[in-house]
This record gives structure tokens, sequence and C-alpha cells, in this order.
């Protein structure tokens, strides 16, 4: 059961109050071309009302002109550490580099074009204090030039606190794969031997993955405490999805976390993953295949039958909405000119598919439904369970 903590914090000591250790928390901050935000960012974690930090810049091998940034704020202030890789290596690289350097007893980081709130840690280190936890997780808002918001998914796992849980008591945070809006203690993050995986654009889903399932507590907070920007000039998501290295790096990071989680043995959060977690990003991998090539194509669908299949959960028992459950099976069917005929005619609706009541149940009104190789509960509007899911590894 949670050990939820009850705190009324009117009437509790400070814990942040009077003299701290200098450094009491370290700041991992990995950079790469990121010119036009870097000096934002930078100004975000130096006006934290924390003093005592130590900042650990990793530049990887920048050529916009970052590199000549960070060497100016670390000229000017004591608490930033610069650290040059001498060739482009990646964020997981940068991140595995700094960890060694950090000396402070909690560790949290922070990517180079986003910003922080103006106290984004105070609560959080307050609340590992009270509870001993090894880490603490909090919210965040995506920004954009036009709009900021709070994802549905993280206003799910945000809604209440809990403090001094495990991954049993809340599975569903295993979808929480950012690092950048947690608190970590560093004894914690020695004694798990956390790792970011190298040579992948995924990485923070596997590390984040093992520090849940190892975590003896961590807490959730409901405080916003990072600002994660939507950066208008990358590449359009369909056209980095298309990628082979992408898939395949995609396919690697969902099968590492599956083993993951079922070396760690608990039913219930392997039945949460497959049916909650891992489907979550699935559709636009799904709509990127009706533009990519045929190995493209071969290592989606490898990726999707070793995940979702009889000895699992089957796709079309998985959470997502109805229209992406009905890409999902295609997929698996290999039926690609199928599934472009399905996307282009989800994309002339110009809104919510039709729905309509079949043998007392309500299903979406999309292409194939006659189709007697086609499940119907893959156009259930509510999903229907399937088989719960036991310890496999999908494989």
């Amino acid at each position: 059961m949670p050990r939820f903590w009850s705190r009324r914090r009117a009437e509790q000591p400070d814990p942040l109050a009077g003299p701290l250790p200098d450094p009491y928390l370290s700041v991992v901050v990995p950079v790469h071309n990121v010119a036009e935000y870097l000096a934002s960012s930078l100004d975000s974690i130096l006006r934290q009302p924390l003093r005592e930090i130590e900042v650990i810049v990793v530049d990887d091998a920048s050529t916009d002109g970052s590199t000549e940034i960070a060497e100016k704020y670390a000229a000017d202030h004591d608490r930033i550490r610069l650290v040059k890789l001498p060739e482009k290596s990646g964020v997981s690289i940068a991140r595995n580099v700094a960890m060694p350097l950090c000396t402070a007893p909690f560790i949290t980081f922070v990517d180079s074009d986003d910003d922080l709130p103006p106290d984004a840690w105070s609560t959080m280190l307050r609340t590992l204090l009270r509870t001993g936890s090894d880490f603490v997780v909090g919210s965040a808002e995506r920004v954009s030039s036009e709009r900021r918001y709070v994802t549905p998914l993280m206003k799910r796992n945000h809604e209440v606190e809990r403090l001094a849980i495990t991954i049993e008591d809340a599975p569903l945070m295993l979808a929480d794969v950012f690092v950048w809006n947690k608190i970590f203690t560093r004894e914690f993050w020695e004694r798990a031997a956390i790792h970011f995986p190298e040579r992948t654009r995924y990485q923070d889903q596997p590390a984040l993955t093992q520090a849940f399932l190892a975590a003896r507590s961590f807490d959730v907070i409901t405080e916003i405490v990072y600002e994660w920007r939507f950066r208008e000039d990358l590449t359009s998501a369909t056209q980095r999805r298309v990628e082979i290295s992408n898939m395949r790096e995609r396919r690697g990071t969902k099968l590492l976390t599956l083993d993951m989680v079922r070396e760690h043995g608990s039913a219930p959060i392997m039945d949460v993953l497959l049916r909650e977690i891992l489907p979550i990003d699935m559709w636009e991998h799904f709509r990127a295949a009706v533009v990519a090539g045929d190995e493209y194509r071969e290592v989606l669908r490898d990726m999707q039958q070793r995940i979702w299949n009889d000895g699992t959960v089957r796709f079309e028992h998985t959470t997502v909405p109805p229209s992406q459950r009905v890409m999902g099976v295609l997929v698996d069917q290999g039926r690609w000119d199928d599934l472009a005929t399905l996307i282009a005619h989800i994309d002339s609706l110009g809104g919510p598919a039709p729905r309509a009541v079949v043998d007392g149940r309500e299903e979406v009104v999309l292409p194939f439904r006659d189709d007697p190789a086609m499940p119907a509960d893959a156009y259930a509007v509510q999903p229907v369970r399937g088989p719960q899911a036991g310890t496999h590894s999908g494989r």
C-alpha cells in the first residue's frame, strides 16, 4: 500500500532554512548547437533562490556559437563549470561524462534549450528532506510561442501529491520518461548505477525506467518545476520519424524497457506498460510508415509483433484511441496500402470519426470494420480489455 505522507507545511520547520552544504545541488546541462536559447536557460538557473549549486555544462562540440556563450558564462559565474567534448557524442555521453563530476548530495538536469520557472527546486528539495525518498518528480509545462499547457498524461500523473510511494503504487509514472523534472539523491543515483544508453535519441526512457524500478520510494508533487520548450526551428516530427536509424533506436529502447519491467517481475506493472505506456507514441510511427521505405516498415512491424502479441497484450486491447488501434492492427498484418487508406480517411474527416452502436457497443466508423481479418475490439470506443499480460518478454 502507498505510504502517503501527511504534511502541514506551515507548521513544519523549513529544512532549507539556515546554512546548507555548498554545493547542495548539482545541475547537469548538456549543450549542442542551442545558441538561440542557451543564455536564457542558464539565466533561469542562476536566478533560482537556491544559491548553493554547481552547474556542470557539457558542450558537445557545438558549432553555432554555443561554446562561446558557455565559455563566457563559466568565466563570469564561479558556479558554472564548463566541460568540452572534442567531438559530437550525443546527449547521453554528455550527461554520463558529467555525472562523476557532481559533488552535491542532490542532482538534477536541465536541457539547454529549456527554462526553469522562478523557483523550480525549493519544494522538491523540501519534499525529499522530509520524506527521505530517493527522488522527487514535479510537473512540467509545455511552452511554445503561442501557448503554455500541461500535457494530459502529465496532468494525470500530477493531479494529486503522492509521497514516499513505489512504482507498484503508481505504475503509470513509468510514462514520465523525462529526466529534467526530477531531483535525485546522488547516493541513490550511484547505488542504482543509473546510466544513459549511448548513441540513441531515446536515452531517457531506459534510464528513468531503471530509476523508478530501483527506487525504495519516490515523491510526486503537483507543482510545475520545468518549462519544456517546443522548438519551432526543429525539423518536422514526421520527417524525423521516417529515418530508419530513428526507427531502430525506438525499437531498441522499447524492447529494453520491456525487458527491464519483465525482469522486475510485477504483472500489474507489465500490464500498464503494455496497455498504456509503450503504445503512447506508436501512432507517429504508423503515420511515418506510410511514406517510409520497406526497411522502416519491416523494423516497425517487428517491434510491434515482439511487444504486442498473444503472449502479452494484443494491440487492439491497448488504451490508445480506436483510430490508433486500427492502425496498429493493419501494421501487425503488414497491410501498408490499407494503412495509407485509413490515415487518408481519418485526415479527411477534419474531426472525430462518427460512431455507431453495434450489438450494444459503441464503435467508431472507420474503414475495414466489415473485414473479417480485423478484430472488432480495435473499433470499440471504450477499449476492450483482453487477457492480462504476465511477465512475458513479448519475444
